[in-house]
């Protein structure tokens, strides 16, 4: 009997051992299909621009097509957010804190404002941003070759010397010139700062008219239009993301309009020498995608587009009674 009892005893032992390994197998495969049915991470990236004109989102899109060449591709390998702040400050800060909130791989803000914005709030998330003028001017970066641990990117830094000599080109008689910008940005104080040196060795006054809003753009335009020859145009978001309120206001008077960047010379400045915001855009996408595979921001220095293009607008030369100078056709890419 006690054999008997023994041998049994033996027989639940052995099938409790395989169910259990039975038991095992089975909750392994089911992980292993769960493992083999997750997607592949995707990296989170944020854009955060502070307006819409056609400057900024020729960047945007550069950005985005340069990291998709470099398998950053949105909604297979990378989760792309875009914000854009309609040219309100309140917004810039809401959207840098949201962005930050939510623990992004990297951060891209295009323009000044929206740099200065995540700077503050990003402390260990990296930063890579566009259009910055001045970056250490705007306390973004504390230099230029040696940026913040977590922060590098582009500036979009534009020739104020050679826009002032284009000027004095189009117009030999200048003796005043009218400049429309933003008081409230760093980047714009700083070229109109350009613009007063450049024009003075050429013995040139300038006429500044401040402005801290879009909507104030148009009546700050008239009241200098009867003061001076021709108005320059800073790389500034406000102003020229109202440069057609601008530019109605100056046609009545017959005062050129000259600008910094190609797109608004395409929407009716007479000429610039201006970057290609979409090059700019692809090369910070270049930059924001070696971050992504592992590089440190802060052992990137910050980069500028050393190209620049002179661009003229025939049409709008003819409407403000100007005649394109034979010497600067030969090299020039002119827009109808």
């Amino acid at each position: 009997m006690r054999r008997v009892q023994v041998i049994i005893a033996l027989l639940v032992a052995m099938l409790l051992a395989l169910a259990g390994c039975g038991q095992a197998t089975k909750t392994e495969s089911v992980q292993q299909k769960a493992e083999q049915a997750s997607p592949e991470k995707k990296v989170k990236v944020g854009i955060t621009q502070i307006a819409e004109h056609p400057a900024l989102d020729s960047i945007r899109k550069g950005i985005i097509d340069q990291l998709a060449e470099e398998g950053f591709k949105d909604g297979e390998t990378m989760q792309l957010e875009y914000l854009n702040a309609q040219n309100d400050m309140n917004n810039v800060a809401t959207i840098a804190q949201q962005m930050v909130a939510d623990k992004k791989d990297l951060i891209i803000p295009i323009t000044t404002p929206s740099a200065q914005a995540v700077a503050q709030q990003a402390k260990e998330i990296p930063v890579v941003f566009s259009a910055v003028t001045d970056p250490v001017a705007a306390k973004i970066v504390p230099a230029l070759d040696k940026p913040a641990e977590n922060i590098t990117g582009t500036s979009d830094v534009s020739p104020m010397d050679k826009q002032v000599q284009l000027v004095k080109e189009f117009i030999p008689s200048l003796k005043k010139l009218g400049v429309i910008y933003n008081t409230g940005e760093v980047n714009a104080e700083v070229q109109v700062g350009m613009i007063e040196e450049a024009a003075k060795a050429l013995g040139v006054t300038v006429e500044k008219a401040g402005v801290s809003s879009s909507n104030e753009v148009k009546q700050r335009t008239e009241s200098i239009v009867g003061k001076v020859d021709a108005i320059l145009i800073p790389v500034d978001n406000t102003v020229v993301s109202s440069f057609e309120a601008l530019l109605t206001a100056a046609k009545a008077s017959k005062v050129p309009v000259f600008a910094s960047d190609s797109d608004t010379v395409k929407r009716g400045a007479v000429a610039t020498y201006g970057i290609d915001y979409y090059k700019l855009g692809r090369q910070t996408g270049v930059m924001a995608s070696r971050v992504l595979k592992g590089e440190k921001p802060g052992s990137m220095p910050v980069e500028t587009l050393k190209d620049v293009q002179l661009v003229m607008n025939e049409a709008a030369a003819k409407n403000f009674g100007l005649s394109v100078p034979d010497k600067l056709k030969a090299n020039a890419q002119v827009v109808k």
